[in-house]
């Protein structure tokens, strides 16, 4: 500091030659950092192999990694920063492998030391810093914006024991923590020099500054503090590593000395135990009070580290200037979750910086910008005033002052209309008054989006459609999209090297090239269709090995591979799902077998630790398999199986496999989907709704690669009011056998009664679901599925069109959207 301004900031990297990457390098290194740096030898645990080549692969990385980041703070570059509270990233090995272009010669340097790569591979743990969709769409736009040379930050927690890792004891799911932390993690370097301070509760007061302004300063608070850890994200061969920084908490004491010498050795910790729950488990259990705090605590954590760091580098050329950081930044939320960082980046500008609340305000809406992941309201987030001003009790102010802003521009357009009012003020009333922190997104942002075209006009025509009166220009669509590289690249290399060599491989960068795919669909390309058949075969091969170990049932790899991997919800409709597996059950029992088709049906998810309905349902599957799959009558014409602790590494080998991919969530409650996504990419036929992303999949196929059902979103809007589903029951008479044999406790000989809940929501007449609604749709559309699998000559076509027609769906093109029209970022050099 000179004169109490501070001094100019020059980043200068270190000038890294690159490390070499034949064979012979990566070999000699490998064999350095293991004998030297881990103290190991040949033989020595797996996990040592594999720390030691990931260290290897890093240092390859880190090059590009510090030119990188010199070219993203350049004075002048706009930068995005992506704040959400998950990043599922899987496993990093294989993806910077096959980014960085050196399989092939860290492969041979492995197999020089009598190591298979593949299997080094497999001995990375998942990273445990996501729980499902949201999580794992942070992370295929984070490689995008690294595969287009984008300046983007991407910054999140560094949960120590992630969400939690999922077993199955008699049909019920079990939660174990999730230590993926436990051997370290050789791909994060930890910046403490970055560290910042983040506050929670104390109280207000108000002072007069220097030149006599009136201010309000946050005192007495309990103060944690927060480390950076950084994660390289590395671009598809362009020599561009982004940056994916992961906070930790930690007290800001170790512990308190004199109630440690007093004996108080329990007391002594608390603040240090307090402070490290904010990252040590991914999304708390918010069913209790305690939950919620410190899902509360977790997204103020996230956002007021994550700007307080963007602060900190927009002053690091000199004093911060207010203009500039509104040039070079923009906050991107996934979610509401990190919503309060408009609050929060007001509070820092008007108390810290002591900006004027018009000009604090102008910049706040001009940097935030909001994606909405959800049609259903209670999944809104909402606190209540008491719990904010408890915990964030300046936070709360801040939020007042934006509320009564906004609410005068609500009446000047709509005067004396109070009823608009209630619904769009940002504070809920009520017996318990809420913050609701979708309101607080939308208020603050300068654009706000939806997932895909059906999601974006329902929050413009319902769940937002007051404020969309109000600012339509700040309401787009951005469909979701998933990366290619992982998804197809790496996760399914049979079938990349086969597209490859018929249409080169500059798809895996342009994912639009796929569609040259399309001619080799035709039936006269039998070579070519063997050659697909083939692979497919080979990956279904490898998916029922680990449905054997995993679950204990054979799998038949020439049977329909149907398949539903997702987060288990009831607006997901794994029931549906299991409704038409008893009905073929019955069907197979009554040998009625006219156009069967041997099936395997494999469902995965983890259901939230309170939903209790979800987990019911996982039960209800279990026992359904284990009936099944031990009737002799059966004989092997079905087989089900519950995956348990789906994850990504299990999604790698799970989608390369997938003959039919089930989307089938009611119409008008899926934002998006993105496995729908993954299963097109590798070749899979999707039966689904229209719903979602579906119906942009259905309208790139065409109805004749697509098994559609169901009713449409107005139509379930439409029948709400007087859905009885009894009716269906009553008009049915497979569905009535299927419903008769569930209560008759087939499924459940020593449980008697354990499915009385599943029935009674289905039979409901309030069923948000409407399950029994589309019951026959879907049967009839699986009917379909059989008919056209019967046929395997179009069954492939199908197959091959699907991922033919998939080159929308790349993350890239979701994310030059997003520059395109919100971000407006130039490609780094």
């Amino acid at each position: 500091m000179q004169n109490g301004k501070r001094e100019p900031f020059n980043y200068q990297p270190v000038d890294l030659a690159p490390l070499g990457c034949d064979a012979a390098a990566i070999g000699s290194d490998f064999k350095r950092y293991l004998s030297y740096r881990l103290g190991r030898s040949r033989g020595c645990a797996p996990i040592y192999i594999y720390e030691a080549l990931a260290s290897v692969v890093r240092d390859r990385l880190t090059s590009d990694w510090r030119h990188t980041w010199a070219l993203h703070w350049r004075p002048g570059v706009r930068r995005v920063q992506y704040m959400s509270l998950e990043f599922l990233i899987g496993r990093a090995l294989g993806n910077h492998l096959l980014n960085m272009g050196i399989e092939g010669e860290t492969a041979q340097a492995m197999l020089d030391f009598s190591y298979k790569l593949e299997e080094v591979v497999q001995d990375e743990v998942d990273a445990g810093l996501g729980n499902g969709g949201l999580g794992r769409l942070a992370a295929c736009f984070m490689d995008s914006c690294a595969t287009l040379a984008l300046p983007v930050m991407g910054y999140g927690l560094r949960y120590e024991y992630g969400m939690f890792r999922q077993f199955i004891e008699n049909g019920f799911q079990k939660e174990a923590a999730d230590l993926w932390l436990k051997n370290g993690n050789p791909w994060e370097v930890e910046r403490i020099e970055y560290s910042q301070t983040v506050q929670f509760g104390g109280y207000t007061e108000q002072y007069r500054d220097e030149h006599g302004q009136k201010r309000t300063r946050w005192v007495s608070s309990n103060d944690v503090v927060a480390i950076p850890f950084d994660m390289p994200i590395s671009g598809y061969r362009n020599h561009i590593v982004n940056t994916l920084r992961l906070w930790k908490a930690t007290a800001s004491d170790e512990f308190n000395l004199e109630e440690f010498n007093a004996g108080s050795y329990t007391d002594a910790v608390q603040a240090k135990n307090e402070a490290e729950d904010i990252t040590m488990v991914l999304y708390p259990n918010d069913s209790s009070e305690n939950g919620k705090e410190l899902r509360l605590r977790q997204q103020y954590f996230l956002v007021s580290a994550s700007l307080k760091d963007s602060l900190r580098i927009s002053a690091r050329h000199g004093d911060f200037n207010l203009e500039q950081f509104a040039h070079e930044n923009l906050f991107q939320m996934n979610d509401t979750h990190p919503a309060i960082a408009v609050a929060e980046l007001m509070r820092i500008l008007v108390d810290e910086y002591h900006v004027l609340w018009d000009d604090a305000w102008r910049v706040t809406t001009q940097c935030m910008a909001y994606t909405n992941h959800t049609l259903l309201p209670e999944a809104l987030e909402k606190w209540s005033v008491s719990l904010f001003e408890r915990l964030l009790p300046r936070l709360l102010e801040i939020i007042y002052e934006i509320n009564s802003h906004f609410l005068n521009k609500v009446l000047m357009k709509w005067p004396g209309d109070m009823e608009r009012v209630k619904r769009m003020s940002i504070i809920e009333e009520g017996p318990e008054r809420y913050v609701r922190m979708a309101s607080l997104a939308i208020v603050g942002s300068c654009s706000v989006n939806g997932v895909a075209a059906l999601h974006s006009r329902l929050l413009r025509e319902g769940l937002f459609h007051d404020f969309y009166q109000l600012w339509p220009e700040k309401f787009n669509n951005k469909t979701n999209g998933v990366t290619p590289r992982r998804w197809v690249a790496h996760a399914n290399p049979a079938m990349s090297a086969l597209i490859s060599e018929h249409i080169g491989d500059g798809w895996v960068a342009d994912l639009s090239q796929i569609s040259q795919l399309k001619p080799f669909a035709g039936k006269q390309h039998t070579q070519f269709h063997a050659r697909w058949r083939a692979v497919k075969l080979a990956n279904k091969q490898h998916l029922a090995a680990l449905v054997k170990a995993e679950c204990g049932v054979d799998f038949d790899p020439e049977a329909l591979f149907d398949v539903q991997v997702k987060r288990l919800h009831e607006y997901k409709r794994q029931l549906l799902n299991v409704l038409h597996v008893v009905a073929l059950y019955l069907r197979i029992k009554r040998g009625h077998l006219d156009h069967h088709v041997n099936r395997c049906v494999l469902i995965g998810g983890k259901a939230a630790p309170g939903y209790y309905m979800a987990k019911r349902i996982i039960k209800f599957i279990n026992n359904v398999a284990g009936v099944v799959n031990n009737d002799p009558d059966i004989d092997g014409r079905l087989k089900v199986a519950f995956l348990p602790n789906y994850r990504v590494s299990s999604m790698e080998i799970i989608a390369p496999a997938t003959d039919l991919s089930e989307q089938i969530s009611t119409a008008g409650k899926e934002a998006s989907g993105t496995g729908n996504m993954k299963f097109m990419m590798n070749g899979a036929i999707t039966i689904g709704t229209y719903d979602g992303a579906n119906i942009e999949i259905f309208e790139a196929v065409g109805r004749d690669n697509f098994f559609l059902f169901g009713l449409h979103a107005e139509q379930v809007d439409a029948l709400r009011c007087e859905y009885r589903p009894g009716e269906y029951v009553e008009q049915d008479a497979e569905l009535r056998d299927v419903l008769d044999l569930i209560r008759s406790g087939h499924f459940s000989l020593n449980e008697p009664g354990i499915f009385e809940p599943v029935l009674d929501a289905v039979l409901s007449p309030s069923d948000p679901w409407m399950v029994l609604a589309d019951f026959r749709s879907y049967v009839d559309a699986q009917q379909q599925v059989a008919q056209a699998w019967a046929d395997q000559e179009r069954w492939t076509e199908m197959s091959i069109l699907n991922t033919a027609c998939s080159g929308f769906f790349s993350s890239d093109r979701t994310i030059q959207e997003y520059n395109r029209d919100i971000w407006k970022l130039e490609p780094v050099a």
